[in-house]
């Protein structure tokens, strides 16, 4: 299979150095803005250093890779460009590699290695776990996305993150407050009934992805059960070779530095996460709804954890079979939205269309359209097209009630990011109080109309989107610098589940 394109100089010497072939990425689909991209450094790394053999983590604490990563300058003041060599954690590639290899380690030996918690038999383990090759090289392995399920007792709480974009100071600030807090010990859990989730969106547009990703895999093997990774839209070699993240890994460890590695571990992240109380789930993920996957048979599943391959997706039979859904779209845009529709095998997050898990969007306000399409980016749902999907993708007795979310910013103060930063970093869409004379008012404004409450309810066919970490060109331009996790907390009936909004403040600028 051919890549997609890269167009830039650099990205093509590292995508063909490591799998042999070009691209191109014309087709691709624009993440919100297309001008936070990298200036291309000089290399720092040098490939022939040699690469230290231990089992011990250089970093041996949480306290340790604190103080290493509060000497990095901010995303903000470097303006789009690297930080000096000697300020890195990392001399070489041998840490960051310890933690991949310990994480593949993992998946290769855990839940996702147990047959009976695969709906339909699961993926051939003999590609599936082979992490010496990818999808996007001659003779690659097939390209699979996969769901998962993860039941909760009743007073569990799920700690949510959106994207970070290699913004790592707001990440250790985020860690920082719970081990103040004593939700952490290091990086170690000590809550009972306690689980992280993180949205997806991990690197490009900040220089600090390595190091997110490093922080992220501590935290999963320190807590192997308890911590979940979603794929975005990002978590994509098309993605990160145009926004900035196989640039930051040659410069840091070398031209010579196999993009693989990092790529691999993308493949072992669920695209969708369905948490679940008793008969009640919230979808999780990235990006907004794929009509061409029903999750009803893997929330029946009897085992408390479950998983399975989204395989071929049935976008244009759901259209077809569900003649109601959409029904008052305006005739062209229910045509458009038809034509496009497709039934169809990924052969990667963009083709033959992007994935709607990792790419589409809400609208804004109640009385928008049920559908739109953005040209330069993927569909829009409005709320009755959310709720036609949460109540098809139901059961007599397992329901979907709400989306739990990211993914939607820009570095201009639009609708939806004035939203965010009036809601604390976290915004309900269609709430009774917007209405289209507030559509562009200040976040200030918008306060009065909106909910800004720490605690907030979940209720039936809602959307939650959190805000993107400050340290970025969104922060920048949106004009804040608190960063934003939510607590989910589960009951009995669903009118009794709350989201619980916390703001951080990194303490880098």
């Amino acid at each position: 299979m051919m890549l997609k394109a890269a167009t830039y100089s650099l990205t093509l010497l590292l995508v063909t150095a490591s799998c042999g072939q070009a691209t191109d990425q014309s087709s691709l689909p624009e993440d919100s803005d297309n001008d936070l991209q990298f200036a291309v450094p000089a290399f720092a790394a040098d490939p022939s250093l040699s690469q230290r053999d231990t089992s011990t983590w250089t970093y041996e604490t949480f306290d340790d890779w604190k103080q290493a990563c509060d000497l990095l300058p901010a995303n903000r003041t470097l303006n789009r460009r690297f930080p000096p060599p000697n300020l890195l954690p990392f001399k070489t590639s041998q840490e960051f590699d310890q933690a991949l290899e310990a994480a593949f380690d993992h998946f290769k030996n855990g839940k996702l290695t147990e047959a009976d918690l695969w709906l339909n038999g699961g993926p051939e383990p003999s590609t599936f776990f082979d992490t010496s090759r990818v999808y996007f090289e001659r003779n690659g392995l097939p390209f699979r996305l996969f769901a998962q399920r993860l039941e909760v007792p009743p007073n569990s709480k799920l700690f949510v993150h959106g994207d970070f974009h290699g913004d790592i100071h707001s990440f250790i600030a985020y860690l920082s407050k719970l081990n103040e807090q004593k939700v952490l010990d290091g990086f170690k859990l000590i809550v009972p009934d306690t689980s992280f989730l993180f949205l997806g969106d991990y690197t490009d547009r900040g220089v600090y992805g390595v190091e997110v990703i490093y922080t992220l895999l501590r935290l999963l093997l320190a807590n192997p059960e308890n911590v979940h990774l979603a794929r975005g839209n990002h978590e994509d070699i098309t993605l990160t070779a145009k926004y900035g993240f196989t640039t930051e890994l040659a410069f840091k460890f070398g031209r010579n530095y196999d993009i693989r590695k990092p790529m691999r571990l993308y493949d072992f992240l669920p695209v969708v996460l369905y948490l679940g109380c008793g008969d009640n789930y919230v979808q999780c993920n990235h990006g907004g709804m794929e009509p061409g996957y029903n999750p009803a048979q893997l929330l029946e599943e009897a085992n408390p954890i479950g998983f399975q391959l989204l395989g071929s997706l049935q976008q244009k039979s759901y259209f077809n079979k569900h003649p109601d859904f959409l029904e008052s779209l305006d005739p062209l845009t229910r045509r458009q939205f038809g034509s496009q529709l497709r039934d169809f095998t990924p052969a990667d997050p963009v083709t033959p269309v992007v994935l709607g898990f990792m790419w589409n969007d809400f609208s804004i306000l109640r009385s928008d359209p049920p559908l739109a399409y953005d040209p330069n980016r993927a569909w829009v749902y409005g709320k009755s097209a959310t709720e036609h999907i949460l109540t098809h993708s139901s059961t007599d007795s397992h329901k979907l009630r709400a989306v739990i979310r990211a993914h939607q910013h820009s570095s201009l103060l639009n609708p939806m990011m004035r939203r965010l930063v009036a809601c604390n970093g976290v915004h309900r869409h269609w709430q009774e109080g917007d209405n289209p004379a507030l559509l562009n008012a200040d976040p200030e404004i918008l306060r009065a109309s909106l909910e800004t409450d720490p605690i907030r309810p979940l209720v039936d066919g809602s959307v939650f989107t959190l805000n993107v970490a400050p340290d970025s060109a969104y922060g920048i331009g949106c004009n804040y610098s608190f960063d934003t996790y939510a607590i989910v907390t589960t009951a009995e009936e669903f009118s009794d589940w709350t989201l619980e909004v916390h703001n951080v403040n990194a303490p880098k600028w």
